[in-house]
């Protein structure tokens, strides 16, 4: 199933004025060998996470390149994501009870899906573990394939890992979020950080009066402070934490507190999270929480952008771009030090970060007592994410990987 019908174009010209038409000139100078090049990009939802959401900003960018680029998506049955989901937790840790029925659903959807991939594909980049049994399609070594792994790796289940990683060794690269996600394999591993569009619907600049109306629309006081985490359902994004970790803020301060998210079309538990957040925020009016579709990146934007202080209290973490979404609109962030968020949140520097309920409750209420400091994190926040963390910077690290695979011929 090809996702191409979602794309937001926004021209690349349109990213002068931020990043300066040097920028500008030398990735249309690195694209002009790769003119005409087919490249595939393969996952497994078109709407819904930091995937599906980074290619639906990189794609069109290639295209104004004059890449022949293809996004399509892998199809399979609940009984597949429910497998899928389990590999994804288990290769953050979690814990995991072998199954070889789990192994035969991944292989048998993966052959399945043989017939998505395109076979005169010069670039073939396959994200995440959903789709990597694709790679058994390839015929005779044909193309250059990499594996592009958004998820921490550091401490992943033996068994799960171990029944993927020959997968991974076939493989020509991999591409981690990560250091410290990287495994041992057979294969050269690059370093690619994440990204967000800085003129998406998401997190371009927003007037105070749209800003005004959606906090009116959901029922929150603009004139207390306001605590956000934007985040799927999904219990590695604790949101039942973040709810303890504002009731004892709440006894220092009169604030609310916003959860804020929706699910994707590849993960079945969301709902499930979804209840027992309600559950525990019973009775108390200053929760809110919201369950957004994937088409209200302006809501998104606008929550963010009147909160006082962003959360992200992950228990284990792929890299959270809400973070950068956050950094990027200057605001001071309390986040969890794990998975990639230490390399967007320096401590004392662009943000805080916290090992727990207490301590996120703890520096919260320190930003909340020294406003002139979260304001100084937020500045140098938006800093460190506009050099490291922008689509532009993504794109450009593909065109530079695309260009040495083909001159290695």
């Amino acid at each position: 199933m090809t996702a191409t019908q979602i794309l937001n174009r926004i021209p690349l010209e349109e990213y002068a004025p931020l990043l300066g038409e040097p920028e500008i000139a030398e990735m249309r100078s690195l694209a002009k060998p790769l003119r005409g090049k087919q490249v595939q990009m393969v996952n497994s939802t078109k709407v819904g996470g930091g995937v599906a959401e980074i290619l639906n900003r990189l794609i069109p960018l290639a295209e104004e390149l004059e890449i022949d680029i293809h996004w399509d998506v892998l199809q399979g049955g609940a009984d597949f994501f429910e497998v899928t989901k389990a590999f994804h937790n288990a290769l953050h840790g979690a814990s995991y009870v072998s199954n070889s029925q789990d192994f035969g659903i991944f292989r048998e959807y993966n052959r399945r899906n043989f017939d998505l991939v395109r076979q005169d594909a010069e670039f073939t980049i396959i994200h995440d573990p959903q789709p990597a049994g694709l790679i058994e399609a390839r015929r005779e070594k044909a193309g250059h394939w990499i594996w592009r792994c958004h998820i921490d790796l550091s401490h992943p289940n033996s068994a799960v890992w171990g029944f993927l990683q020959p997968y991974v060794a076939q493989f020509d690269g991999a591409i981690f979020s990560s250091p410290e996600f990287s495994r041992q394999l057979p294969v050269p591993q690059y370093l690619f950080y994440p990204s967000i569009d800085p003129l998406s619907e998401k997190n371009r600049d927003l007037d105070k009066e749209f800003i005004g109306s959606v906090l009116r629309q959901f029922e929150i006081d603009a004139q207390r402070p306001i605590l956000t985490q934007i985040s799927r359902f999904d219990r590695l994004k604790d949101p039942v934490g973040v709810i303890r970790a504002y009731r004892i803020v709440k006894r220092y301060y009169d604030c609310q507190l916003v959860l804020a998210g929706g699910g994707a079309s590849d993960d079945p538990e969301g709902a499930i999270v979804l209840d027992e957040v309600r559950k525990e925020a019973s009775g108390d009016p200053d929760i809110h929480i919201l369950e957004l579709p994937a088409w209200a990146p302006l809501e998104v934007n606008a929550l963010q952008r009147a909160s006082t202080v962003v959360i992200q209290k992950s228990l284990r973490e792929g890299f959270g771009l809400t973070v950068a979404e956050a950094l990027w609109k200057r605001k001071p962030v309390v986040a969890s030090a794990v998975g990639g968020i230490p390399t967007q949140v320096i401590h004392k520097h662009t943000g805080l970060l916290a090992h727990s309920v207490e301590g996120t409750a703890y520096q919260i209420r320190f930003l909340l007592s020294h406003p002139e400091i979260a304001k100084r994190l937020g500045e140098q926040g938006h800093k460190h994410v506009k050099e490291n963390f922008l689509i532009t910077q993504n794109l450009k690290n593909y065109l530079v990987l695309m260009l040495s695979l083909s001159r290695g011929n």
